[in-house]
Formats: structure tokens, sequence, C-alpha cells
């Protein structure tokens, strides 16, 4: 087992993974910017070190810094949680060369994966079903441009190869529409990633947004462990998630599945992972691999009883996979609310100091956050302040759990967006389950 860790993260992330070190016995640093020396984690571990100024480009983003303070403290692994630096190649890349382990996959996977076009060529090898596009990064010849989106068929959507969180991709409708389109694209795309790159695909009207948990321990042996539904977002921001996704069968769950371990093998996958898709009339179409453990990784566990981030430390400090496909089994179900400190109606970002805070509680209730009575929650970063997980033996017990929940949690002195999320919960849609990914956006009328 690792000795000793980074904990190169922040707020609840940085926590959960400090609570999985403490159950395997590892020994913990946790870096912090100046604004975070009260974070929850920090007070917990057995090493603290200040990397810096509390702008993330000054601290969390440091590289020199996080590396640093591993070799001075001496900890043998770097776990970089989510955001920030866990799908930055170069950063995994430099962690290994200092000779350090990154809780994560290789750098060449994490490139791979991170280019949209090269992500979906290996798929599209390892058989995984992808949606109708261009195939490869599209030029500057309109003709040749304007009849690849009359194969694909109108509407279609122009991506960035390189974006993420939303950004860099313009839906087009019509021929008239596609050159300014494209242009407008790379250009978002060389200011945002630094990459003008960009391919076109098939846009669907009303999908799903499904995803595929999985862990590899790079050895040969990966496994997945079921979907989550995360179509619940708004600006392609996820606001609830789900498992398993509601009217996807076993033989379905097992047909998507079987590709994406596939594919794990083939890439040489290690570490946690998701492949995430648009799901659409019974068909999945993949849209992206996120390289990493994710926000909502509660709602997998809690259906599975898989530790996910055990196994991903594990499986960094080189121990084959002991869990088989067969021992996995979907049961129950679980939803997940994230509770931003925000105004629930603009989402403006709404920092500021928490006067009093009470956590919720009771039968299949999971509260995991970093924030406490008097914490002051920084305007520096994410204004996610905690994730609100209920299980329940089927989905509606799960749902009146998290109304009660919802009802229980107070945090005054800060807006939040748990009237929005109370407003979810009671929505007839969500109720009966299988909303798209533009349900949310135009109840709210964004």
């Amino acid at each position: 087992m690792l000795d000793k860790v980074v904990i190169a993260n922040r707020g609840e992330i940085a926590l959960r993974i400090l609570r999985a070190c403490k159950e395997l016995g590892i020994k913990t640093v946790a870096v912090h910017s100046t604004a975070d020396r009260d974070l929850k984690h920090v007070k917990l571990a057995d090493e603290t070190i200040c990397i810096g100024k509390p702008s993330a480009k000054e601290s969390y983003l440091n590289v020199p810094s996080l590396i640093a303070a591993a070799e001075v403290t001496g900890a043998v692994a770097i776990h970089p949680g989510y955001g920030f630096l866990s799908e930055n190649a170069d950063f995994a890349e430099q962690v290994e060369k200092s000779g350090f382990i990154f809780v994560g996959p290789r750098a060449d996977t994490i490139r791979l994966m991170g280019d949209k076009v090269s992500a979906i060529n290996a798929m599209k090898k390892a058989g995984v079903p992808c949606v109708p596009g261009s195939g490869g990064p599209i030029g500057d010849d309109a003709k040749e441009n304007a009849a690849i989106a009359k194969r694909i068929g109108y509407p279609v959507i122009i991506k960035a190869a390189g974006g993420g969180g939303g950004r860099g991709m313009r839906v087009v409708r019509a021929e008239a529409e596609l050159v300014n389109a494209i242009a407008l694209t790379k250009s978002e795309a060389g200011q945002f990633f630094n990459n003008d790159m960009v391919y076109m695909e098939k846009y669907l009207e009303n999908p799903r947004h499904i995803e595929i948990q999985v862990l590899a321990d790079g050895q040969g042996n990966a496994l997945y462990l079921g979907e989550r539904d995360c179509s619940m977002q708004r600006r392609h921001q996820k606001v609830v998630e789900e498992a398993p996704a509601p009217g996807i069968t076993e033989e379905m769950r097992k047909f998507i599945g079987e590709r994406c371990v596939r594919a794990c093998l083939e890439i040489g996958y290690r570490g946690a992972g998701t492949f995430e898709f648009l799901y659409e009339n019974g068909e999945f179409y993949f849209i992206e691999m996120n390289t990493r453990i994710q926000v909502e990784h509660p709602v997998t566990e809690l259906v599975t009883g898989i530790d996910l981030i055990k196994e991903q430390l594990k499986i960094a400090a080189g121990q084959p996979l002991t869990i088989k496909q067969e021992d996995i089994r979907m049961k129950g179900h679980a939803i997940e609310c994230r509770i931003n400190a925000e105004d629930p109606h603009t989402f403006l970002p709404a920092p500021g100091k928490i006067e009093w805070f009470h956590a919720p509680g009771g039968p299949g209730v999971r509260w995991d956050s970093h924030i406490y009575s008097g914490y002051t929650v920084p305007p520096y970063y994410d204004s996610m302040i905690g994730k609100l997980i209920c299980y329940g033996e089927n989905r509606d017990i799960a749902i009146a759990r998290m109304r009660q929940a919802l009802d229980e949690i107070v945090v005054e002195g800060i807006k939040t967006n748990v009237p929005l999320q109370k407003e979810i919960m009671r929505d007839e849609h969500f109720q009966q389950g299988g909303t798209n990914i533009h349900y949310l956006h135009k109840k709210l009328g964004l």
C-alpha cells in the first residue's frame, strides 16, 4: 500500500480522499492556499503545507509547489481529486518524472482521451457507439464542410477538439449558418483551449446524459459499475445525478458496459474513469471520457457498495483488481443534489461566512461536505459546498428521502441553490424519470 499521499485539491473531494487514506492506513499531506487554512481536511491531515495565495494559479495550479510539497514531506503519490490538474497530462507526466505516483491514468492516456477527435477514433476502434460525425478535424474548405454536414444531416454541432465545461460548441441548423459557426467556434477554441481544432457531429434533439463508471488496473483487468443519469443540468453543468438511470435495462447496461471495458483494455486505462454518452431512442452515443473520479461518484458507490476512492488508491499502489464483474450488483436507487453557494435564480456565486449550518440525516442520507458553522466560503473557487446523496430501496423512496433531507439542511449567512433542488424534487416530470438534458434549461427559461 502507498505510504504517504499528497492531496492536491480542496473542499469536499479533498476530505473524501483523506477519509479513504485514513481507512487504508495511508498518511496524508494537505496542500492549501492561504484562503483555505481552515478547511476541514487541512485540520485532519497528518501534515499540511501552504503552497500559495488564494488564486488557483498561485496555489492549486502551481505544479512546482505541488511537487516540492511531495518532496519535502517524503510522500510517494499525489492524488489530484477532480478539477484543477486531474486531467492535465503534462502534470501527470511531471509527477511521474519526479519519481512520484500519479493517482490516475498515464499521461499518454489522458492526452488520448483529452482530445475529442482522438478519443472518438479510439472508441470507434474498440466498438463503442459514437455520434455520427466528421470522423476527424474539419478544415477551411467551405464546400467540403457543407458536404460533411449534409451527410451527417442537420442540425449539426461544431465542437472544439480540446474543449470541456460546455465551452467551444455551437449548434448549426441550416447550411447558411455553417461557415460563420465554424469560424466562431475555431476562434473560441483557440482562445479558451489554445487549440483551434474543431470537429462536427450530429446534434441530437432529445438526448439524455448517461455515463458508465469504470475501474481498470492497467494490468489487464477492467470492469463497469453500471450507469448514472446526469441529464438534469443547466448551461452544461450537472445539478442532479442518479443511479441507476431510469429505463435502462440489464441487457442495455451489459451491452454498453462491456464495450467500455473493451475500450479500457485497448487503451491500457488505469484507475477510475467515466464514459459519457448521449442516449436517445434506445441508442448510446459516446461524447467523451473523463479520466478522473467525478463529483457524482457517490451515487455509484451507494448502489454497488464499491468505494471508488479506495479502489483508486489500491490501483495506484500497483494492486490488481480483486473485484470481478460478476460481483457487481446494482441494488436500490441513489440520487445526488449538488449544493452550491449561489443565487438559486441567477446562479451567481454567493461566497461569504456561514453563520449557522445544520446537516441533514436519517436512513440512507449521505452528506459529503467540508463546510461548518463559522466557515467562510472563499470567492476564488468553484461554488459547490457539498453533495447531498440519498439512497432508497427504489427511486420513489430515494426521492422522498431527498425531499426530507433538503427540508432539514440549514445554511444561513449565504445564498444556496437548495430552493432550486427542492423545486426539482417536486417536479412531476423529474419524478416520472427520463427527462432530457434540455429540460431544466427550458423549465427555468434560460
